[in-house]
């Protein structure tokens, strides 16, 4: 039904924009039927579709010496049906932080999770000379061996089911403490900022050349260094205080400013892709489900928001030049050249 209804939308807007569309197109058929692009979206392989959008990501853009491409999963909340038990689609992104585009994005297997995902989206990326960072479940022997012999750095978040990695990590932070870090190569920074009806102070402390101590099996490959940010936060005008802690480990060695900003930026994907699809492109409430036509949508709102971020004329966020983009057909045409 749900997609029946995308159909008609589409149909719709083709034949309101139809002599716009046949300046570019042979329609000797007129628009297709709102069946034919159900159809369509259903039955297109969502990998070939996937091979297209990194054809022209490749040609749009390139990744700088630096750049931190963060990845990320996201639910498609809505994309489950219970009928043919069939879960939610979930997808993990690659986001370039600098550039503010999606890289590409890999779709979650039903009977697998993230972890079986990140490599295969890694292995489709040009990562040379890149940061990756990713949350605690890409903190895999496996996902940072691939990155390494991509020829890029890595910043991984650690959490406490990590077990002895975690433990080791939290005990040589003690351990450096203690000894005033005496024979440690330390490096340290602190950030403040206001805003949101709260200040928060961000302090950063990264221990370099650690290896040995914190994997003495040389099982993690190319593990340079182990960090902390601290976050504390003051509520404006109450005694509101809370106080966290985050590990990670790294290849990068000594280089504070560039971890921090890898660790701060990594929410980029979240508050500027995963944010704007759920707000301004409705993804959440997508009742899509049939077939493969749920990846199929997801990969072209990735694309539409791509071309959105391009396009960079008009000051407006993306629910704004959608619109502007259906009522002015130039506008239009200077998003599909951008």
């Amino acid at each position: 039904m749900y997609l029946t209804s995308l159909g008609n939308a589409i149909e719709l807007f083709g034949k309101c924009k139809y002599k716009w569309f046949s300046k570019f197109l042979e329609l000797s058929n007129g628009i297709p039927s709102h069946d034919t692009f159900a159809r369509v979206f259903s039955l297109l392989e969502p990998e070939k579709l996937q091979q297209s959008f990194l054809k022209w990501i490749e040609s749009i853009s390139s990744l700088t010496q630096g750049e931190i491409v963060a990845i990320d999963g996201k639910t498609i909340r809505h994309s489950y049906d219970k009928s043919k038990d069939q879960s939610a689609l979930q997808m993990v992104s690659a986001w370039a932080t600098t550039n503010g585009l999606v890289l590409g994005q890999s779709i979650v297997d039903e009977k697998s999770n993230e972890i079986t995902a990140i490599p295969e989206l890694l292995k489709v990326l040009s990562l040379s000379g890149c940061i990756v960072t990713i949350d605690a479940i890409g903190c895999q022997k496996e996902i940072v061996k691939q990155i390494t012999e991509q020829d890029a750095d890595y910043v991984i978040t650690l959490k406490k089911n990590q077990g002895g990695l975690y433990e080791r990590v939290e005990k040589l932070f003690k351990e450096a403490l203690i000894k005033d870090f005496k024979g440690f190569i330390k490096s340290e920074y602190k950030v403040k900022d206001k805003g949101h009806g709260r200040q928060e102070v961000r302090y950063y402390q990264m221990l370099s050349n650690v290896a040995e101590e914190i994997d003495p099996d040389w099982q993690w490959l190319n593990l340079n260094s182990i960090g902390y940010v601290e976050y504390l936060r003051v509520e404006n005008g109450t005694d509101k205080t809370s106080l966290d802690r985050r590990y990670f480990i790294s290849s990068l060695n000594n280089n504070i400013k560039v971890f921090s900003k890898a660790i701060r930026e990594h929410w980029c994907v979240e508050n500027q892709c995963h944010w704007v699809l759920d707000v301004q492109f409705n993804e959440d409430d997508s009742r899509i489900r049939k077939d493969n036509a749920p990846a199929n949508m997801a990969i072209l709102r990735h694309l539409a928001l791509n071309l959105l971020k391009q396009e960079k004329t008009v000051k407006a966020g993306a629910k704004a030049k959608r619109k502007k983009a259906g009522w002015d057909e130039n506008y239009l045409l200077k998003i599909l050249k951008s």
